[in-house]
C-alpha cells in the first residue's frame, strides 16, 4: 500500500474536526477522500455544510455504515464523538483497515482509566494495547507499523510537547507539574453550548472542569512514559499535573504555559539548548527564543507547535510556554502527519503551509 494513491473515509466528517480534515486533505496528493459520514447532514452536500469548500468537493454526507465503508476504502479517518468511536474503530482492525482515530476512545491504555475518566465502559479494551499514541515526535517509531492510531489530544500535545524534553532529560521534579492551558471555543465542538455562544464566551475567559478534565490522564501517562530511566521497565514514574483549561475568547488556538521546579538549577542559555537539541530534526515544533513572544496568533491555521522556555532563578522553576491551533497540530494536521508516516509518506505532505495572519 505503501507509495500509491490512498482513498479515504472521514467518519463524522460536519463537525470542525472533520471540516479540517476534508480541507487539509484537499492538498494531499497521495489521499482522494471518497466516502464522508454524518447522520444528520445525511444526503447533504459537503459544501452545503462548509461552504468554504466549494469547487474541491463534490461528495455528499451519508449515513454512518461502518461495514460498507471499510469494503470500498484504503483507511479511515474517524472524527467521531468520544465514545462513539469506539465500535466503528474496532470494526475497522476486525476488517485490517488502517484506521487514525481524533477521539479519545483507544488513547488511555487502561480501560479501567478510561471508565475512571469517561464514565463508560469500554467495548474494546484489548485493542488498548495494541493503539499506538498518535504523537509523531515522540512516537514516529511506532507509527510506522502502526494499523490503530489514536491521536494526541488538542491539550495535551500542547501540553506534553512543552514538557517532554524537560521529563526526558530528567530536568524537572515530576510531582506537581503546573499546566496552565486557553482554548478557542472551536475545541468545544460545532454543537450549540451555552458556554460558547458568543454573548457568554465573548469579552471574559473561564476556567472549566478544574482538577477533572478528561486530558488529565493522558497527558500523565504520556510523560510518564518520558520518565523512563528512574521507572526501568514499569513504564514510568510518578507524574502528577495539577491541570486547568480555560475557554478564552477566540475561534482557534491554545495556550499552555507549564511550570515545574527544577531538579539542578539550570541557566536560560542551558534550557533553550535543551529544547533545541530535543526537537532538531522536527519539521513542526519551532523554538522560539523568547516565551513570551509564543501566541496562537501565529500558528492559526497551520501544524506547528511554537514553545519557548525560560527559568525562575528565584524560585528554581522552569516556565515553558507552547501555543498550536487546536484543529490543526491539535486535531486533522496531526491525524494526517500520523496517516503519512503510517503510509510511508513525506512526512510533512499537505501540512506546509504557514500559518494565518493576523
Amino acid at each position: 500500500m505503501r507509495h500509491t494513491r490512498l482513498t479515504a473515509a472521514v467518519l463524522g466528517a460536519s463537525g470542525y474536526a472533520g471540516g479540517e480534515l476534508l480541507r487539509l486533505l484537499t492538498g494531499h496528493p497521495r489521499v482522494d477522500v471518497t466516502v464522508v459520514t454524518a447522520d444528520k447532514a445525511a444526503g447533504r452536500p459537503v459544501t452545503a455544510v462548509f461552504p468554504s469548500l466549494d469547487t474541491f468537493h463534490t461528495l455528499r454526507f451519508e449515513p454512518l455504515r461502518i461495514e460498507r465503508i471499510i469494503n470500498n476504502v484504503d483507511l479511515v479517518f474517524a472524527a467521531l464523538p468520544h465514545t462513539a468511536s469506539m465500535a466503528p474503530v474496532a470494526a475497522c482492525v476486525r476488517a485490517g483497515t488502517p484506521v487514525i482515530d481524533l477521539s479519545a476512545d483507544y488513547r488511555l491504555t487502561r480501560a479501567a482509566t478510561y471508565h475512571h475518566w469517561y464514565g463508560a465502559r469500554h467495548t474494546s479494551p484489548a485493542l488498548l494495547k495494541h493503539a499506538v499514541y498518535g504523537l509523531p515526535e515522540l512516537h514516529r517509531a511506532r507509527l510506522r507499523r502502526a494499523r490503530l492510531v489514536a491521536v494526541a489530544g488538542c491539550y495535551p500535545t500542547a501540553a506534553i510537547l512543552q514538557l517532554a524534553p524537560l521529563l526526558a532529560r530528567r530536568a524537572i521534579v515530576t510531582d506537581g507539574i503546573v499546566i496552565d492551558a486557553k482554548s478557542g471555543v472551536s475545541g468545544a465542538g460545532r454543537a450549540p453550548a451555552t458556554a460558547s455562544h458568543f454573548p457568554e464566551a465573548n469579552d471574559s475567559i473561564t476556567a472549566y472542569a478544574i482538577a477533572r478534565h478528561r486530558h488529565i490522564p493522558e497527558i500523565e501517562q504520556e510523560l510518564r512514559r518520558l520518565d523512563t530511566p528512574r521507572a526501568g521497565r514499569r513504564g514510568g514514574g510518578a507524574v502528577n499535573v495539577v491541570f486547568t483549561p480555560h475557554l478564552a475568547p477566540m475561534t482557534r488556538g491554545i495556550l499552555s504555559t507549564a511550570c515545574a521546579r527544577l531538579r539542578t538549577p539550570l541557566t536560560d542559555a542551558a534550557v533553550k539548548k535543551l529544547y533545541r537539541e530535543f526537537y532538531r530534526h522536527e519539521r513542526f515544533v519551532r523554538i522560539r527564543d523568547d516565551a513570551a513572544a509564543v501566541s496562537p496568533g501565529h500558528v492559526r491555521g497551520s501544524n506547528f507547535c511554537d514553545i519557548g522556555a525560560c527559568v525562575d532563578r528565584r524560585t528554581n522553576h522552569v516556565v515553558a510556554v507552547s501555543a498550536l491551533d487546536n484543529l490543526v497540530k491539535g486535531a486533522a494536521g496531526q491525524a494526517i502527519q500520523c496517516m503519512n508516516v503510517m503510509m510511508g509518506f513525506p512526512e510533512e505532505t499537505a501540512l506546509t503551509s504557514p500559518g494565518v495572519f493576523p
